[in-house]
């Protein structure tokens, strides 16, 4: 037993011998301090830096032809809002009972001798009397039933025309009612869709003559195009909303 016990001691001792060589061995190792990090060489070496690099889908167009393209399709988008912005101020001034010429302006006149339409405010003249009726004198008589037919096929709700003699027409038009005003403003609706619809046709007609790359920056930016003026025509119908007080 007392063998045993004295090879156990100079076990432990052999041990402890050991692990201070290995401490001291370490201490005269010279320490360095290593700090992970990751860059790049200055740019007065000739390297650059990524902080000043554009992912591409956040740079411009830059493609003359796509830029064009890109003129083009905001040209007719804009044309298209900004005539439904007109027709909802005069959808206003009617919801709020007040008659101006103005609200005949849409209406073109296809006169037997001539080719192509013109407006009517070239063939008559529109007064407004008593407020509420609006009164059109052709300037030449035979010209009456052409102005006539197309006033009814310019569509204006509550336009109906009625014939006074060889040269005037008159047209009523009784105060708004809130059903009254209430249907100016579904026809607002409706040709609000009209409109978005005819800018997305111009959205992807388009893509269709571009042909971009799938994800390019093109596809980006026309969708961008799209969404902003499908938005103002959103604004220009919740603006009409407010003003009719429709529900």
């Amino acid at each position: 037993m007392s063998l045993l016990r004295s090879a156990l001691c100079v076990r432990a001792q052999m041990r402890i011998i050991g692990n201070t060589a290995a401490r001291n061995t370490l201490a005269t190792i010279p320490q360095r301090t290593f700090v992970s990090s990751r860059g790049y060489a200055s740019a007065k070496k000739g390297f650059k830096t990524t902080s000043t690099l554009i992912p591409g889908s956040k740079q411009p167009i830059t493609d003359p032809a796509a830029q064009e393209e890109y003129g083009k399709a905001e040209s007719s988008m804009k044309a298209s809002v900004e005539w439904y912005r007109k027709d909802c101020a005069t959808i206003e001034t009617r919801a709020s009972g007040r008659i101006t010429p103005a609200l005949l302006s849409p209406v073109r006149v296809k006169l037997p001798d001539v080719d192509s339409e013109v407006r009517l405010e070239e063939v008559a003249t529109i007064g407004v009397r008593e407020g509420s009726t609006l009164l059109i004198t052709v300037f030449d008589e035979h010209t009456l039933k052409s102005v006539e037919q197309a006033l009814y096929d310019s569509k204006i709700s509550g336009v109906v025309p009625q014939r006074q003699d060889n040269r005037t027409i008159k047209i009523p038009f009784p105060k708004p009612t809130v059903e009254a005003r209430l249907a100016l403003y579904t026809g607002a609706q409706r040709k609000a869709e009209e409109i978005r619809v005819q800018v997305r046709k111009q959205h992807q007609a388009s893509l269709k003559r571009g042909k971009y790359a799938k994800h390019s920056i093109e596809l980006e930016e026309f969708q961008k195009l799209t969404d902003r003026y499908v938005a103002e025509i959103d604004n220009v119908l919740a603006s009409l909303k407010k003003a009719t007080s429709a529900k």
